[in-house]
């Protein structure tokens, strides 16, 4: 069974590799830190079998985005900077990639993203894609890319709350 946990020292960063070099670099030497600093927090997936490997792990932050960027039907209810949450990081360890661990990390994201809005205002949860094909993976998750940033996809609040419902609360 695998567990969601945040970061520790007792987790091993740097048996991580997900192929991505910038990724790489990210968790092994910066993830923690701007953890300690409270900048951001980094969350990891894990084997109850062996906790201290990491199998996946995802970066939320706080920031702050301009109602300007917001696809059109959004810019008549929102104006000026907005408070949301953002996956800054998401990466899968090679050996495991392709077996919908990236998901699981979207999903347990969500998650984290509705805590947050229970206790702080958001707009929504936001993502970069990498790339065209990153960006169709998250599209299938509800994302909307920004009209003059195709590759920034949002999820407004609204729709988090309803997947928020319909997976963990319909249970």
């Amino acid at each position: 069974m695998n567990r969601f946990e945040e970061l520790t020292r007792s987790h091993n960063q740097t048996g991580f590799d997900c192929g991505v070099q910038e990724l790489n670099d990210f968790f092994h030497n910066l993830a923690h830190q701007n953890l300690k600093k409270g900048l951001s927090k980094t969350f990891v997936l894990t084997s109850e079998d062996v906790p201290e490997e990491i199998l996946s792990f995802y970066t939320l932050s706080i920031f702050e985005v301009s109602a300007r960027k917001l696809p059109k039907k959004f810019l008549k209810k929102y104006k000026g900077p907005l408070p949301a949450v953002k996956i800054a990081r998401l990466a899968v360890a090679k050996a495991l990639q392709s077996q919908g661990l990236g998901k699981h990390m979207i999903i347990n994201a969500i998650r984290q993203a509705m805590a947050i809005s229970k206790h702080a205002g958001i707009v929504g949860l936001f993502v970069d894609a990498k790339n065209k094909k990153v960006k169709e993976y998250y599209l299938k998750f509800g994302f909307i890319a920004l009209p003059d940033h195709v590759l920034e996809l949002f999820l407004p609040l609204k729709t988090l709350q309803t997947m928020y419902v319909e997976a963990f609360e319909a249970k």
